[in-house]
């Protein structure tokens, strides 16, 4: 088990390099990069990243995912093969910074007309996309999004009857915002999340950093803990829910002595 803080909690106050090198040099262990464009989709800017990070592990990577994701599931030929091509590059950035986890968040919704998926069309695109990502050395892990496809229970496990290899990332946040309660989220996920993604809410339903609302994270450790969990906990929040940076690393503190103590 890690802890850490993903580079978006740092988005619109640093680049993706800056934010790489300012989390390593606060000597956060564990981090997941936000990769915020086309031009950061390949083996240049990873190879540039790995010289930034330091002694932080990248543990996993995140692209803006309305640039190329929902379109590996295009019906348009063209589209869907320009998105491969943008996957495989992607991939290429991931392996030079040994990430070993891809979150993903897939198919965006963006109709207000009803949805009826195909599982067995989305799940042959999503072993595709599975199978170039292990060709780096990358895991997909398809996260609960409220504005994607996975925001109710049942999508994740359509998809893992068929596919293999397919693993999850758990947000607690998108969990909220969905309006599905966070357990049943990681009871359908289990043993299969290698990702956490933490924030915090006040009593008024305000986001906030973990530690400074009433979630209750002790609960949260003890159902990932029930359920197998040994991968990497990470603070994703927005930059406007702290002014200074040592309420971030105060936050990190806060869940990296609370998850020590149950996920041991």
């Amino acid at each position: 088990m890690q802890t850490g803080i993903s580079t978006a909690s740092l988005f619109g106050r640093f680049n993706t390099e800056d934010a790489l090198s300012f989390l390593s040099e606060h000597n956060v262990k564990a981090a997941e990069v936000f990769l915020e464009s086309f031009c950061e989709y390949n083996k240049e800017f990873g190879d540039f990243l790995a010289e930034r990070k330091g002694n932080t592990k990248v543990h996993s990577i995140h692209t803006l995912t309305t640039q190329f994701e929902s379109t590996l599931y295009s019906l348009n030929a063209r589209a869907e093969k320009d998105s491969f091509v943008l996957l495989d590059k992607t991939m290429q950035a991931a392996r030079a910074m040994d990430a070993k986890y891809y979150t993903f968040h897939g198919l965006a919704r963006v109709k207000r007309t009803p949805y009826v998926i195909d599982f067995e069309r989305c799940g042959a695109i999503t072993q595709r996309i599975i199978d170039v990502c292990e060709r780096y050395g990358v895991t997909l892990a398809y996260e609960n999004v409220h504005w994607a496809y996975y925001n109710y229970i049942g999508f994740f496990s359509e998809l893992k009857k068929r596919t293999s290899g397919l693993k999850g990332t758990f947000d607690i946040k998108q969990a909220r915002q969905s309006g599905v309660d966070f357990r049943e989220f990681i009871d359908e996920m289990g043993k299969d999340i290698v990702t956490v993604h933490l924030s915090d809410i006040d009593e008024n339903g305000k986001m906030c950093l973990p530690g400074r609302g009433i979630t209750d994270f002790k609960e949260v450790f003890s159902r990932l803990r029930d359920k197998g969990f040994d991968g990497a906990i990470l603070l994703e929040v927005y930059k406007n829910d702290f002014k200074e940076f040592t309420e971030l690393f105060d936050s990190l503190n806060y869940i990296t002595d609370l998850a020590e103590k149950i996920l041991k």
